[in-house]
């Protein structure tokens, strides 16, 4: 029943060592369960108790002091200091713990529930203009403790830069400006266009969410200080601040900020070859001609393998064009628990 299981999750696209350990065995185990011809279970098991496992008297103990009048309200990280302010030990913290869990006794009884957040819903990007994400990133001024500010919305299927703006402020009416402003440029249709960002002021404000619903463009947004929800606007501000030509020193004007994001993007755009696109520019990503670049790239491959086969002591070079992309993905385990 187990190996049956195990199958039904490997087929259904979880990984082999994953499922082994929903279950509880490793990998060798189930190889050597379907080499064995009557396939039973022999494992021994453990053969004796753990020396310094609590006899049932004790874990009574300290279920009824945990469940005291004196020790109800607090926490075993309370309880423990102050037995042994009384020259008393029952067990550490990490056993009371375990033992009020296994007990059910662990649920949270306060008013003020712990805070929890939930994982941005995936979205998956199968051609340009279906999925932005933008952000904002200080720039900074020649007057201490002035910044400039550096809106930039991407693509995320192409990695282009689609629109972007230099401003003295953070700004929600910059921001839904710049998004309707990119939106009519890529002719983006209604209801077609999903735009992630952080939690900002910018990013949720009144007028910036009344522009998006009347763009017909859904609105995602990141856990609150969680900046992996926003990966490909925060790994385009580092490939902006830590490439050779950003300015060591600060802009001397937002003139100034303007005319070197704008080469920048220029750069970006039309230049970069992005590693994560196959090492094709974004603008030829976006305007769907990689393809036909990274057919010519293995025909040249294939060319020289057939030259000098010696040198090749594996396939060439993967130049097939990436498929789809997907903003904070659901892992395949996940998807597997669900």
């Amino acid at each position: 029943m187990i190996l049956a299981l195990i199958d039904e999750a490997v087929a259904a696209g979880a990984r082999l060592c994953k499922a082994c350990d929903i279950v509880g065995i490793s990998v060798r185990t189930t190889e050597r369960w379907r080499l064995d011809a009557d396939g039973d279970d022999k494992r021994a098991g453990p053969l004796t108790a753990p020396l310094h496992k609590l006899s049932e008297a004790e874990r009574q103990a300290l279920l009824a002091v945990a469940n005291s009048p004196e020790f109800r309200d607090k926490s075993p990280r309370q309880i423990v200091p102050t037995l042994a302010d009384r020259r008393q030990y029952i067990a550490s913290e990490s056993t009371f713990y375990r033992v009020l869990r296994e007990e059910g006794q662990m649920q949270h009884r306060e008013r003020a529930r712990p805070r929890t957040s939930t994982r941005p819903k995936e979205h998956v990007a199968k051609a340009p203009n279906q999925v932005w994400c933008w952000d904002i990133t200080y720039l900074r001024s020649s007057v201490r403790g002035v910044f400039y500010y550096l809106y930039l919305i991407i693509d995320i299927y192409s990695r282009k830069i689609v629109a972007w703006w230099v401003a003295a402020e953070e700004s929600m009416n910059i921001a839904a400006d710049l998004i309707e402003r990119a939106t009519r440029e890529q002719r983006v249709p209604m209801d077609t266009l999903v735009l992630h960002a952080d939690n900002g002021g910018p990013m949720k404000g009144s007028t910036m969410l009344a522009t998006l619903h009347r763009l017909g463009v859904l609105a995602s947004f990141s856990r609150p200080r969680v900046s992996d929800d926003n990966p490909y606007a925060e790994a385009l501000f580092r490939t902006l601040k830590y490439r050779p030509g950003y300015p060591r020193k600060p802009f001397e004007s937002i003139d100034a900020a303007r005319a070197w994001v704008a080469g920048f993007v220029a750069w970006y755009n039309e230049e970069h070859l992005h590693s994560a696109i196959r090492y094709v520019t974004p603008n030829d990503r976006h305007a769907r001609l990689d393809a036909g670049l990274l057919a010519g790239r293995h025909r040249v491959y294939c060319a020289a393998r057939q030259r000098t086969p010696r040198r090749w002591t594996r396939q060439t070079r993967n130049w097939t064009p990436v498929g789809a992309v997907a903003l904070n993905p659901v892992s395949m385990e996940a998807r597997f628990a669900n």
